[in-house]
């Protein structure tokens, strides 16, 4: 039997595959998700193991041993005491008042344009830009201060409307949770590890499926339309408020031909959905291959696309819309054992990687 070593290993260079189909690895993957302190503790006690190392790494690897003596025991055993500490923990939470928490927040913008790191974005934006000082200083009246409040205002929205989703996730018979933070893994879906993505439609997945179809890019589309009806825009401003100014002056023109070029492109973009829903195996594999570097990792994923139908840019409102996504999210969750794993197998390569990943990954679309 492959012991403790060999799974780690596996896990930590991301060689995931193996989890999905062994179930030693299984067992690994939840003890891990238990090795926290307290709960090993609890665990033990419970289970009246007598463990006698006294640091969690050492802890993890013995407790681990133990539980593979009667490994289909061991799976029950842990399963039940996830199962506990799941509901403990979804009693803490006042999900009434988060989502009322959560309507607080009327602009998602995050006040800069970074991908990954705000630290990065203002070093790279300001201080390694600015020599004078006082320069600096002024700065922190028009931008800085904006880019700060946006980055951690969305993140908390981000953070807390995804605790709301997991629970959702978590409530659901046929999935087992991790009571403790574990990289990749935020549940179990039938025995098989999953980590939970929630995303929109990515507009550089529309620019690139407008490119394959030969569309022109939206913000040329739009100029050139503006120009033909006489509408007036900076066009020395970045270009996604060129593109929010164009759209908008079109909205308020309201005329047949502003409409029309409206119409236009949120109907190229609705076929785009509908492409992507017929194939989600295709924008699954989109999505992987164009992860951020910082963020990369090839583990299972579910990938919970939302989409406002009507107005594309205010999908982030469907997060904490939970009388749209518990039906969505639930309706999925029943019918999952129906679906076979061969179709949810992705293969897909990473710029700056040499070799081709494996996961499994699956794509719900909750759509307003």
């Amino acid at each position: 039997m492959k012991d403790f070593n060999y799974w780690k290993k596996r896990y930590e260079s991301e060689q995931l595959e193996e989890f999905n189909s062994d179930n030693v690895g299984l067992l690994w993957l939840k003890t891990k998700s238990i090795s926290r302190k307290e709960l090993i503790a609890e665990f033990a006690k419970i289970n009246e193991i007598l463990l006698k190392e006294t640091t969690l790494a050492k802890q993890f690897v013995e407790l681990f041993i133990w539980l593979c003596g009667d490994i289909e025991n061991s799976h029950k055993l842990l399963n039940s005491f996830i199962q506990t500490k799941s509901k403990e923990q979804a009693t803490e939470i006042d999900t009434k008042q988060l989502v009322s928490e959560l309507y607080k927040l009327k602009v998602f913008d995050w006040g800069g344009d970074y991908r990954n790191s705000l630290d990065k974005y203002l070093i790279s934006r300001y201080v390694k830009i600015h020599s004078s000082y006082d320069t600096l200083l002024s700065k922190f009246e028009t931008e800085i201060n904006l880019a700060v409040q946006g980055y951690v205002l969305n993140s908390w929205y981000n953070h807390w409307s995804s605790i709301l989703i997991e629970f959702i996730f978590k409530s659901h018979s046929l999935v087992l949770p991790t009571v403790g933070q574990i990289k990749s893994v935020d549940f179990f879906v039938n025995s098989i590890p999953f980590d939970l993505k929630v995303t929109y439609l990515p507009a550089e997945y529309v620019k690139f499926k407008r490119k394959e179809k030969g569309l022109p890019v939206e913000l040329t589309f739009l100029k050139n339309q503006a120009i033909i009806a006489n509408i007036p825009f900076d066009k020395k401003a970045k270009d996604s408020d060129i593109y929010h100014e164009i759209t908008e002056r079109m909205k308020d023109r309201n005329d047949d031909f502003c409409n029309s070029v409206l119409t236009t492109l949120r109907n190229e973009k609705l076929q785009i959905l509908k492409d992507a829903q017929s194939n989600p195996k295709m924008l699954a594999t989109w999505l992987y291959e164009n992860q951020g570097e910082m963020r990369f990792g090839s583990e299972n994923r579910l990938f919970l696309v939302l989409v406002d139908s009507n107005d594309f840019n205010n999908s982030w409102k469907l997060k904490r819309n939970l009388d749209l996504l518990k039906p969505v999210i639930t309706s999925y969750l029943d019918n999952f054992q129906n679906k076979k794993l061969d179709d949810l197998k992705i293969n897909f390569q990473y710029g700056g990687k040499t070799q081709t990943f494996s996961s499994l990954a699956d794509v719900i679309f909750v759509i307003k």
